[in-house]
């Protein structure tokens, strides 16, 4: 089994900074690519940005040069930092993994979301 969690959410003030976190643990030989997705009320899930084991990264035009992907492969963890936050960024934040187990499936692993809002 894999499980993914986020942590990280909170209320912030527009232009504020957060840092959110995303570890996967379980019976996991190796992760693949990592990513960041966001939901917001009434809207579909979006790609917000993603990064490879080999730390190559990729953005939705939308956050280029405010949101910064990073990770730590010893401890399977993803972060996504966040600055000048903005009322359009606010929205449930999801993790997800990609994860070859000790089972020898690859799969794509979601955790349950850590919530941003962004209000004064």
């Amino acid at each position: 089994q894999v499980q993914v969690v986020e942590s990280g959410g909170a209320l912030v003030q527009p232009g504020g900074s957060l840092r959110l976190s995303c570890a996967a643990s379980g019976s996991i030989v190796r992760i693949y690519t990592m990513g960041w997705y966001r939901q917001a009320p009434g809207k579909q899930r979006e790609l917000v940005a993603s990064i490879t084991n080999s730390g190559v990264t990729n953005y939705a035009d939308s956050v280029k040069g405010r949101f910064t992907i990073s990770r730590d492969n010893d401890k399977n963890t993803v972060y996504l930092q966040i600055h000048s936050l903005e009322s359009e960024d606010t929205a449930a934040y999801y993790c997800n993994a990609g994860v070859l187990s000790s089972t020898g499936i690859f799969g794509n692993y979601w955790g349950q979301g850590t919530q941003v809002i962004v209000s004064s």
